[in-house]
């Protein structure tokens, strides 16, 4: 909890990138392909740290992409060549998230009980949200006096701090045996009819999610909102995360407790998340976008437990660094679409256009989830073959 929250308290490089590139006269094409490419690191990234904590063990994972944090963000606070963006954006895309898969599969292997599970996963995401929140807000507050470049390198320092508390602090376990790790392959995982469908409807849901960091920037850079105003747009969301999640969270616990999965959340939440971005499309004021970015949030903390209940659901015990490296690949492919359909929709149809958008791809979520549940109540009833 206190690693995910330092990591995302002072994770300024991300939700700022877009006016830090904008700072640098970029178009709105150039600036929205880096920021996809940030999405093509993260999604790599996942992947490779899911696959890290089942072969060389949580702890030596998260400390190597720390330490690659650590030299890869100061390189990226520095580049102004458009050849060298794309290179240290791509890397600080690959570290960014590298502690999501690992410490999945740590709690679903701490806490056997779906309830209790859900419930860590819970205050885990409020860590995420909060973390992210403040960072919106604090970078806001601090991008005039000292520079968004300053703040990517306070990032860095927060990177290597997260090194050394896991150096310190979290127990080095041994990693899988060699007959486990082979069964743990992509091969299996990626012929798994339930993880697919749960990917595609996280990627939908989550891409409305990403609009809050990516595309909610580059339409108020649009309407000549500053770093500033979309500090209070993240202010918003904040309050808006300390007050809801102590009621959700508890509500989700007893949810997950249940024999249900959770798929008709997950469905509620993406429609949630699809309507209150798609909002974002109609705003144009500082305050109407904070609006649209609290009436988020509801959608930000289930859709997340929901998830991560199903991915729980459905995944192999010797293999759940794995599957939550894969289902890490949605976030990162939600910020590749965001920022791409956001920039697509401005330059052709503009903010009605990014509205549609947003709202048809959180509709196609809600409906994913209703085939995985029917892969899911299927794969229960079904016995196992000896």
């Amino acid at each position: 909890m206190a690693g995910t929250f330092l990591v995302r308290g002072f994770g300024f490089t991300y939700p700022f990138l877009p006016y830090r590139l904008n700072d640098l006269q970029l178009s709105t094409g150039t600036v929205s392909a880096i920021l996809a490419t940030f999405g093509a690191g993260w999604l790599l990234g996942s992947v490779l740290c899911g696959w890290l904590a089942d072969r060389i063990g949580h702890r030596a994972t998260l400390i190597t992409a720390m330490t690659l944090a650590a030299a890869a963000l100061p390189l990226l606070a520095q580049a102004e060549a458009v050849p060298a963006l794309f290179a240290t954006t791509f890397t600080a895309g690959i570290v960014y998230d590298a502690s999501r898969p690992v410490f999945t599969a740590a709690i679903a292997d701490t806490f056997p009980e779906d309830g209790v599970r859900a419930s860590v996963n819970a205050w885990r995401h409020f860590a995420v949200n909060v973390g992210a929140a403040v960072a919106g807000t604090a970078g806001g507050m601090l991008a005039g006096p000292l520079g968004i470049q300053a703040l990517i390198w306070v990032n860095a320092a927060a990177c290597t701090l997260f090194a050394l508390l896991v150096w310190r602090f979290l127990p080095a376990r041994p990693p899988l045996r060699a007959d486990s790790a082979r069964s743990a392959n992509y091969r299996t995982a990626l012929t798994d009819r339930g993880l697919w469908l749960l990917l595609a409807a996280s990627l939908c849901a989550l891409t409305c999610a990403a609009s809050l960091f990516s595309s909610m920037p580059m339409l108020m850079a649009e309407d000549g909102l500053n770093a500033a105003a979309y500090g209070w747009t993240q202010t918003a969301n904040a309050a808006a995360v300390l007050l809801l999640s102590p009621l959700l969270n508890r509500w989700l616990s007893r949810q997950a407790d249940g024999p249900k999965p959770m798929t008709g959340l997950f469905a509620v939440s993406s429609l949630v998340l699809g309507a209150s971005m798609g909002a974002a499309g109609f705003a144009s004021t500082t305050l109407g976008y904070a609006a649209t970015a609290a009436l988020a949030v509801p959608g930000e903390i289930v859709v997340f437990v929901a998830a991560s209940d199903l991915l729980n659901r459905i995944s192999p015990t010797h293999a759940r660094g794995l599957y939550a490296g894969i289902w890490g690949t949605t976030l990162a492919g939600a910020v590749i679409i965001a920022p791409a359909l956001a920039g697509w929709a401005l330059i052709h149809g503009g903010d009605d256009l990014a509205a549609a958008t947003t709202i048809t791809v959180g509709a196609l979520g809600a409906a994913l989830a209703w085939p995985l549940a029917a892969v899911i109540r299927r794969a229960r009833t079904t016995p196992a073959l000896t």
